[in-house]
């Protein structure tokens, strides 16, 4: 079985994750929760027996 040239294997290896180290941290600092957190639990706390029917 003949062993391949890892000369360009290694620059493709390097190159994605140059092209993967530049473009996922940006997107991950960027990233913002689609709902804040709320203060109203915690003002108003929810009483666990008290049911809303009868």
């Amino acid at each position: 079985m003949p062993q391949l040239n890892p000369s360009p294997w290694m620059l493709i290896w390097l190159s994605s994750w140059i092209i993967f180290l530049l473009t996922i941290p940006p997107l991950v600092l960027m990233f913002k929760p689609s709902n804040a957190p709320t203060t109203d639990r915690l003002l108003n706390p929810l009483n666990p027996w008290s049911w809303p029917w009868p």
